[in-house]
């Protein structure tokens, strides 16, 4: 299967769904790609869902770094994309440019911007100077202390009207997506209609051009509870200590190693 590029995400729009998953090593990223999925995103939720931190405010470049790489070496086919960390953009715009070179260096095709209005600015120096971004609005956990929590967007007009316009900004400036996060499911039908561009939801609604969930959650890997969008596809923390009591026990009792597993 051919490298897929931004144009071909693009094009997608109203023709076929669009499939992203997150991903944060090479194996699971290799599978990924192997079937197929569009997008595989390195998110910061790899803080809290693999490194332990109760947020995604706490991992910073170098730790995304090392994960990114390890994606990009699984991945030949998707559109990769790097998930700029807290303070990875915000500083300045000369930052930005240098972290967002970082994630391409590393081998991805694109990175993401959370934030409407008060990203907008980098994210159309960064578009300018050559590297493609997806933005990310509603519900974006970079800004969590500010909102004061994880709270659903566009419960009043205000709202409404705020996520309308940063998302036409936002394709304004160049982005060639955008996830919408935690938005009521009319709200976000209604920004996709009428953007060019794709939106990939993740507690969007049903009405989002594609959809992207973490991957070790639909995996049944990380520890409940779950939010409401995830559907479990599998239960690996079961199976997983399942077979890790197993091996204990085969241990202790001198079942392992058997005559044909030593040399």
């Amino acid at each position: 299967m051919e490298k897929l590029r931004i144009n071909d995400i693009i094009s997608k729009k109203g023709k076929e769904k669009i499939v992203a998953l997150t991903a944060y090593d090479y194996q699971i990223a290799k599978l990924e790609d192997e079937i197929g999925i569009d997008i595989i995103l390195v998110g910061d939720s790899v803080s809290n869902v693999l490194l332990g931190y109760e947020n995604t405010l706490k991992i910073g470049m170098d730790e995304m770094l090392v994960f990114t790489r390890a994606v990009a070496r699984g991945v030949k086919r998707a559109l990769l994309v790097g998930d700029m960390p807290f303070l990875s953009f915000q500083i300045s715009k000369e930052e930005a440019i240098r972290n967002a070179g970082e994630f391409i260096k590393a081998g991805c095709d694109a990175v993401k911007i959370e934030g409407g209005e008060e990203s907008l600015e980098v994210v159309e120096y960064l578009i300018k100077k050559g590297i493609p971004v997806m933005g990310h609005i509603g519900l974006t956990p970079q800004w969590i202390l500010k909102m004061g929590g994880y709270r659903i967007q566009g419960k009043t007009e205000e709202s409404i009207r705020k996520l309308k316009k940063e998302a036409k900004l936002l394709e304004k400036a160049g982005v060639f997506s955008i996830v919408l996060e935690g938005i009521k499911e009319e709200v976000a039908k209604e920004i996709t209609e009428d953007l060019k561009i794709p939106t990939i939801g993740i507690g969007a609604g049903r009405f989002c051009d594609g959809h992207i969930l973490v991957v070790w959650d639909i995996l049944g890997y990380t520890e409940p509870p779950y939010p409401k969008f995830v559907r479990l596809y599998e239960n690996l923390r079961e199976k997983i200590k399942e077979a890790l009591s197993k091996f204990k026990e085969d241990v202790i009792k001198g079942n392992y190693p058997s005559e044909k597993e030593v040399y």
